[in-house]
């Protein structure tokens, strides 16, 4: 079975509004997830708010292979990764 790598770029979720906002949470989750798909791995980037980094892994658990924050500082930081082998 293949497994796709996909990053995706958290302020581009709320870009059209300037800045995150809690009352569009849902949006954020529901878009990060058609991004994602299911079973791949994910790497998280880009400048957000912490609020949003916390929901958008608590929602890719479960739905997400593994899951990666990708800092300029750090590089990759694994969050999470359920990958059997």
């Amino acid at each position: 079975m293949s497994h796709t790598a996909i990053t995706i770029d958290v302020a581009q979720l709320y870009a059209e509004h300037g800045q995150a906002k809690l009352a569009m949470v849902d949006n954020y989750e529901a878009a990060c997830l058609d991004m994602a798909g299911l079973g791949n791995d994910i790497i998280l980037t880009g400048p957000g708010p912490i609020w949003l980094y916390l929901r958008l892994a608590h929602v890719l658990h479960g739905k997400a292979r593994s899951l990666g924050y990708d800092s300029p500082v750090t590089g990759v930081v694994e969050v999470f990764n359920h990958n059997p082998y």
